[in-house]
Parts: structure tokens; C-alpha cells; sequence
């Protein structure tokens, strides 16, 4: 969203309460201006948009076992960590970050991991590899979306594709929220050996024809 600067005319009173404010939402006076005058307004900015969403996926995610999620008010990304069937019980970090401005991404996930097992960095990179091979034959002909995927040393990178229907933050928080679910399911049960690569493409299969929304 385009902005431009403007001069106005506020009390020294009413600057200081806004910054005050500002500082215990953890953002600036500029931004919080900007906020308050869209409510009034009734106009939904895109940050509002973002906090809606994660603020939804946060309230989606908590009552996971599996998934424990961490979010700051007013920030663009949210963070959830998992923990391995594997022993020494490694974590995994996934890492949510949406974007302001509107296109075929509105985001990305990450997935970051630390371990000093040769072998689970091993299993881990051909789950990854694994997932975008999946990806490529069934999701990418059933939306069209061109999806930017990334692999680093511990890290694996997806953008989120703009969801294939209108559909309002809540659903969206759902869509996303299912897809780690989804993600970190079968990566678990494919670390552990009880899904083999075949048995994970049928279940990302059936999961992707049975969601409305695909990202």
C-alpha cells in the first residue's frame, strides 16, 4: 500500500499518549496513526489484514501438542516450534511471514532445524525434496501457482501461494495453519519410518482434494 507524508496539527498531549501507546504495541506513532484512522474509517490495511491472520492461526494452533506457536501483536511473521520422534528430541522451528503488498506470494514459511546427525540431516533433505517433487505433480497442475522453494543448510524454504479463491483472514489462518499441520505430520512419520515416500504422496494427495483452499 502506497504511502505519502503528510502534516498535521495533534497536541503535544495527544502525541505523547500515542507514543506511549505505540511503544507498549511494540510499533511507531506513524503506524499507529495509520491504524487508528483506518478503523475509523472502516478500512482494513494490510498490517491489520496480517495481524488478523496470525492472531487467527495463533488461537488455531494452541491447542496443538504437536505445534507450539509464538506470536508478537503487530508483527509480520509468527514462529512454531515442533519437536522430532527422533532421539535427543531435536526441534524443528517453522517460521510464518506474510507481505503488505498483494501479487502471487503472500508469503513464506520457513523450516529451520539444528542437529549434528549425519543421518537426520540426511532424512530431513530427502523429505524436503521429497515434498517439492510432490508439490510439482499435484498441486502446481491443480492451481497454476508458481511456487519458489528454497535449500539451505538447515533451512527449507516455500513461498505461500496466493490462495486459488477470495476468502477472508480467518479462512486463510486455516488454510495455512492446516498446511504446517499437514507438513509436520508427515515429515514426522516420514523420519520415523512409518510412511514411506509413496505413502506420504497419498496423503498430501488426499489432503490436497479435500481442501478448499489451496496455497
Amino acid at each position: 500500500m502506497k504511502k505519502t507524508l503528510y502534516s498535521l496539527m495533534l497536541s503535544d498531549e495527544v502525541v505523547r499518549e500515542v507514543d506511549a501507546l505505540a511503544h507498549r504495541l511494540g510499533t511507531n506513532r506513524s503506524n499507529l496513526i495509520n491504524q487508528i484512522l483506518a478503523e475509523y474509517v472502516n478500512y482494513t490495511t494490510p498490517e491489520r489484514r496480517i495481524n488478523e491472520i496470525l492472531s487467527a492461526m495463533e488461537q488455531l494452533m494452541s491447542p496443538s501438542r504437536e505445534l507450539v506457536p509464538f506470536f508478537t501483536p503487530n508483527s509480520f511473521s509468527m514462529s512454531l516450534k515442533s519437536s522430532l520422534e527422533y532421539k535427543y528430541r531435536p526441534t524443528v522451528k517453522y517460521e510464518v511471514e506474510l507481505y503488505r503488498g498483494g501479487g502471487a506470494s503472500i508469503g513464506a514459511l520457513s523450516v529451520m532445524f539444528r542437529t549434528q546427525s549425519t543421518a537426520l540431516i540426511q532424512a530431513m533433505t530427502e523429505f524436503f525434496r521429497l515434498w517439492k517433487r510432490i508439490e510439482d505433480a499435484h498441486l502446481r497442475p491443480l492451481t497454476g501457482a508458481e511456487i519458489d522453494y528454497a535449500l539451505y543448510e538447515g533451512k527449507f524454504m516455500r513461498s505461500l501461494a496466493a490462495p486459488d479463491r477470495d476468502c477472508g483472514p480467518e479462512d486463510l489462518a486455516g488454510a495455512i495453519s492446516e498446511y504446517i499441520k499437514l507438513f509436520d505430520r508427515l515429515m514426522k512419520s516420514y523420519l520415523s519410518g512409518r510412511l514411506d515416500p509413496h505413502e506420504v504422496e497419498a496423503a498430501y494427495y488426499s489432503h490436497l482434494i479435500n481442501s478448499k483452499i489451496h496455497i
